[in-house]
Protein backbone atom coordinates (compact mmCIF):
# COMPACT_ATOMS: atom_id res chain seq x y z
CA UNK A 1 0.00 0.00 0.00
CA UNK A 2 1.49 3.35 -0.72
CA UNK A 3 -0.04 7.13 -1.40
CA UNK A 4 0.23 7.86 -5.08
CA UNK A 5 0.68 11.73 -6.18
CA UNK A 6 -2.83 13.33 -7.24
CA UNK A 7 -3.52 14.60 -10.61
CA UNK A 8 -4.24 18.37 -10.97
CA UNK A 9 -6.25 20.44 -12.90
CA UNK A 10 -5.37 21.60 -15.84
CA UNK A 11 -3.56 17.89 -15.95
CA UNK A 12 -5.54 16.62 -19.61
CA UNK A 13 -5.29 13.19 -18.37
CA UNK A 14 -7.94 14.27 -15.84
CA UNK A 15 -10.50 14.96 -18.91
CA UNK A 16 -10.29 11.15 -20.24
CA UNK A 17 -12.98 8.98 -19.67
CA UNK A 18 -12.24 5.83 -17.99
CA UNK A 19 -12.26 2.07 -18.89
CA UNK A 20 -15.02 -0.30 -17.62
CA UNK A 21 -12.78 -3.18 -15.57
CA UNK A 22 -13.26 -6.65 -16.31
CA UNK A 23 -10.17 -8.05 -14.09
CA UNK A 24 -10.71 -8.34 -10.55
CA UNK A 25 -7.80 -9.63 -9.58
CA UNK A 26 -4.73 -8.62 -7.05
CA UNK A 27 -3.39 -5.59 -9.11
CA UNK A 28 -7.21 -4.18 -8.98
CA UNK A 29 -7.19 -4.65 -5.26
CA UNK A 30 -3.76 -2.91 -4.76
CA UNK A 31 -5.01 -0.30 -6.94
CA UNK A 32 -7.75 -0.01 -4.65
CA UNK A 33 -5.29 0.09 -1.25
CA UNK A 34 -3.23 3.18 -2.52
CA UNK A 35 -6.37 5.00 -3.32
CA UNK A 36 -7.68 4.72 0.22
CA UNK A 37 -4.31 5.59 1.41
CA UNK A 38 -3.99 8.45 -1.06
CA UNK A 39 -7.54 9.73 -0.34
CA UNK A 40 -6.99 9.75 3.70
CA UNK A 41 -3.43 10.95 3.16
CA UNK A 42 -5.45 13.90 1.08
CA UNK A 43 -8.15 14.17 3.60
CA UNK A 44 -10.54 13.14 1.42
CA UNK A 45 -14.09 12.06 1.32
CA UNK A 46 -13.66 10.39 -2.46
CA UNK A 47 -10.70 9.34 -4.87
CA UNK A 48 -11.16 8.58 -8.46
CA UNK A 49 -8.48 6.02 -10.01
CA UNK A 50 -8.27 9.02 -12.65
CA UNK A 51 -6.87 11.26 -10.13
CA UNK A 52 -4.18 9.21 -9.96
CA UNK A 53 -3.76 8.41 -13.48
CA UNK A 54 -4.99 5.54 -13.44
CA UNK A 55 -8.31 5.09 -16.62
CA UNK A 56 -10.23 2.42 -14.96
CA UNK A 57 -13.78 3.37 -13.73
CA UNK A 58 -13.09 2.83 -10.12
CA UNK A 59 -13.53 5.14 -6.96
CA UNK A 60 -13.05 4.62 -3.33
CA UNK A 61 -14.68 7.01 -0.86
CA UNK A 62 -15.15 7.44 2.78
CA UNK A 63 -18.03 10.05 4.14
CA UNK A 64 -18.51 10.82 7.76
CA UNK A 65 -19.83 8.10 9.47
CA UNK A 66 -20.69 6.16 6.37
CA UNK A 67 -19.02 2.73 5.59
CA UNK A 68 -15.90 2.92 3.50
CA UNK A 69 -17.15 2.12 -0.13
CA UNK A 70 -15.20 0.70 -3.24
CA UNK A 71 -17.02 1.17 -6.54
CA UNK A 72 -15.80 -0.57 -9.55
CA UNK A 73 -17.97 0.02 -12.63
CA UNK A 74 -20.32 2.19 -10.74
CA UNK A 75 -23.63 3.74 -12.16
CA UNK A 76 -26.16 5.75 -10.26
CA UNK A 77 -29.94 6.62 -10.25
CA UNK A 78 -30.85 10.58 -8.76
CA UNK A 79 -33.76 9.90 -6.86
CA UNK A 80 -33.74 12.63 -5.15
CA UNK A 81 -33.76 16.57 -5.13
CA UNK A 82 -31.15 19.20 -5.87
CA UNK A 83 -29.16 20.48 -3.04
CA UNK A 84 -27.08 23.11 -2.48
CA UNK A 85 -23.46 21.84 -1.73
CA UNK A 86 -20.42 23.55 -0.72
CA UNK A 87 -18.24 21.43 -3.40
CA UNK A 88 -14.49 21.18 -3.62
CA UNK A 89 -11.84 18.80 -5.08
CA UNK A 90 -8.59 16.88 -4.83
CA UNK A 91 -8.01 17.64 -8.54
CA UNK A 92 -8.76 21.47 -7.90
CA UNK A 93 -7.19 22.07 -4.60
CA UNK A 94 -7.40 24.70 -2.52
CA UNK A 95 -10.69 26.11 -3.62
CA UNK A 96 -14.29 25.69 -2.89
CA UNK A 97 -17.60 26.74 -4.66
CA UNK A 98 -21.22 26.42 -3.70
CA UNK A 99 -22.59 23.87 -6.19
CA UNK A 100 -26.75 23.13 -7.21
CA UNK A 101 -25.74 20.34 -9.69
CA UNK A 102 -26.20 17.60 -7.26
CA UNK A 103 -28.85 15.93 -5.95
CA UNK A 104 -30.06 14.82 -2.17
CA UNK A 105 -30.84 11.00 -2.59
CA UNK A 106 -28.94 8.62 -5.12
CA UNK A 107 -29.22 4.80 -6.17
CA UNK A 108 -25.75 3.38 -6.73
CA UNK A 109 -25.08 -0.05 -8.43
CA UNK A 110 -20.98 -1.06 -8.52
CA UNK A 111 -18.59 -3.75 -7.99
CA UNK A 112 -16.97 -4.58 -5.18
CA UNK A 113 -12.85 -5.29 -5.40
CA UNK A 114 -13.78 -9.14 -6.08
CA UNK A 115 -16.44 -8.23 -8.94
CA UNK A 116 -19.52 -8.92 -7.05
CA UNK A 117 -22.61 -6.64 -7.62
CA UNK A 118 -24.17 -4.71 -4.92
CA UNK A 119 -26.24 -1.44 -4.54
CA UNK A 120 -27.28 0.91 -2.10
CA UNK A 121 -29.25 4.52 -1.62
CA UNK A 122 -26.75 7.10 -0.58
CA UNK A 123 -28.25 10.56 0.46
CA UNK A 124 -27.03 14.05 1.46
CA UNK A 125 -23.15 14.68 0.93
CA UNK A 126 -22.36 11.06 0.47
CA UNK A 127 -25.10 11.28 -2.67
CA UNK A 128 -22.62 14.26 -3.65
CA UNK A 129 -20.25 12.31 -3.51
CA UNK A 130 -20.92 9.49 -5.37
CA UNK A 131 -22.19 11.53 -8.18
CA UNK A 132 -19.20 13.50 -7.98
CA UNK A 133 -16.31 10.83 -8.36
CA UNK A 134 -18.52 9.15 -10.90
CA UNK A 135 -18.06 12.95 -13.09
CA UNK A 136 -14.59 12.14 -12.68
CA UNK A 137 -14.83 8.69 -14.32
CA UNK A 138 -16.54 10.43 -17.00
CA UNK A 139 -13.55 12.75 -17.70
CA UNK A 140 -15.93 15.38 -15.90
CA UNK A 141 -14.42 17.62 -13.03
CA UNK A 142 -16.70 19.94 -10.56
CA UNK A 143 -16.13 22.84 -12.14
CA UNK A 144 -17.56 22.45 -15.33
CA UNK A 145 -21.26 21.94 -13.98
CA UNK A 146 -20.25 26.10 -12.96
CA UNK A 147 -21.78 28.89 -14.52
CA UNK A 148 -18.95 29.98 -16.94
CA UNK A 149 -18.39 33.23 -15.08
CA UNK A 150 -18.51 31.36 -11.57
CA UNK A 151 -15.98 29.04 -13.18
CA UNK A 152 -13.37 31.60 -14.41
CA UNK A 153 -14.09 33.33 -10.89
CA UNK A 154 -12.61 30.01 -9.28
CA UNK A 155 -10.11 29.17 -11.63
CA UNK A 156 -8.84 32.48 -11.00
CA UNK A 157 -8.76 31.95 -7.26
CA UNK A 158 -7.12 28.50 -7.88
CA UNK A 159 -4.53 29.77 -9.75
CA UNK A 160 -3.66 32.22 -7.29
CA UNK A 161 -3.61 29.14 -4.64
CA UNK A 162 -1.14 28.10 -7.11
CA UNK A 163 1.32 30.68 -7.46
CA UNK A 164 1.20 31.20 -3.79
CA UNK A 165 2.38 27.32 -3.61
Amino acid sequence: MMERPILAHPDPRLREVSKSVERFDEGLRSLIDDMFDTMRAAEGIGLAAVQIGVHLRVAVMQVEDQPARVLVNPEYEPLGEPMELDEGCLSVPGVRERTKSRVNRVLVRAQDADGECYEFEAQGLEAACVQHECDHIDGHLYIDRLSSLRRRRVLKRYEREREEG
